[in-house]
Formats: structure tokens, C-alpha cells, sequence
């Protein structure tokens, strides 16, 4: 697929087949992660890859929507708050920025080779650090099932340019 594809074919998918994702899609994916930019090249992140199968009653408790565990593997983007960059004039740490990027970067990859992804921020942090075992600083960010796509688009009308843009 050439970018403008890519972009424009990414959707947030909500049903899955149960079909197994080959290993040279998944490293292709997880590859993408490895070159994403993160402040000052630190890459404080560590990405987790979930067999659903293994781990559905604990990924359930996470995020309950029945798709979330419909794909092969559910992937989770932690950051390593303790190793990010952190702004010197105001003290904010970008942890969470380097892991959105991350995580942007393997959901695109997979639209790439056309697997399904959707971003989950709406999930338990409490029962994500428990059933990931993390340590104080490391923080999960995001996840997404990784799949072949069994749901159509939802309709999801988006700003003009003209009413986020401002010049100058």
C-alpha cells in the first residue's frame, strides 16, 4: 500500500476472524515500533504481545468487549517513565507521548499488511498492571487486538481542516 492507503484505510475494528497471523506480519509489526521516534531516541517502552487465547479471563478483565480478545494477540504499550525524557521548564515527562507514538506506528504497519488494529485507552489500568506484573515505573498506555478484520468501518464524520487549523 502506498501512505495515502495506509492512512486513509485504517479504521478502528471491532470484529475479528479467528485466524492465526503469520509470523512475518506480526515481526513487520513490531519492527514498525523499533523505528518510531521517541524524545531523544531514550525509547522508554517496552510492547507486549498477548496470546488471546492464553490470556483471555485476564486481557477480559482489562477491557470486557468481546472482540478485544476475538484477534490472535492483543498488543500493550507500556512506558518506562523513569527513562523518558522529561521537559526542563515545566517538568513533563513524554512517556506517554513516546508510547502513542509507538503504539501509532505498529497500528499503521498492520493497516500496511492488512491486519485490523483499534486503539483502547478505555481499559483498567489497575488490572493491567497486575495481570502485566509492572513495576511502579512503567505505565501501560495503550492496547489493541492485532488481526485479520471481520467488522466494517463505523461511520465517523471528521473535521474540516478549516475548523482545527490555525495560522499565524
Amino acid at each position: 500500500m502506498d501512505f495515502d492507503d495506509v492512512i486513509n484505510e485504517r479504521y478502528s475494528v471491532r470484529g475479528y476472524l479467528d485466524k492465526d497471523v503469520e509470523k512475518e506480519k506480526l515481526d513487520y509489526v513490531l519492527k514498525a515500533a523499533t523505528i518510531a521516534p521517541t524524545g531523544v531516541n531514550y525509547q522508554p517502552f517496552k510492547v507486549y504481545v498477548i496470546d488471546t487465547k492464553k490470556n483471555k479471563e485476564g486481557l477480559t478483565e482489562i477491557y470486557p468487549a468481546e472482540w478485544f480478545t476475538e484477534a490472535p494477540y492483543v498488543l500493550c504499550v507500556v512506558a518506562k517513565t523513569d527513562e523518558s525524557w522529561v521537559r526542563k521548564w515545566d517538568g513533563k515527562n513524554i512517556s506517554d507521548i513516546d508510547a502513542t507514538i509507538v503504539m501509532d506506528h505498529m497500528i499503521l504497519a498492520a493497516t500496511n499488511v492488512g491486519l485490523g488494529t483499534c486503539y483502547i485507552a478505555a481499559f483498567n489500568p489497575d488490572k493491567a498492571r497486575e495481570f502485566l506484573n509492572l513495576s511502579d515505573d512503567e505505565e501501560p498506555v495503550l492496547f489493541t487486538p492485532l488481526g485479520y478484520g471481520n467488522a466494517n468501518p463505523r461511520d465517523t464524520p471528521r473535521k474540516s481542516v478549516d475548523e482545527f487549523t490555525v495560522y499565524l
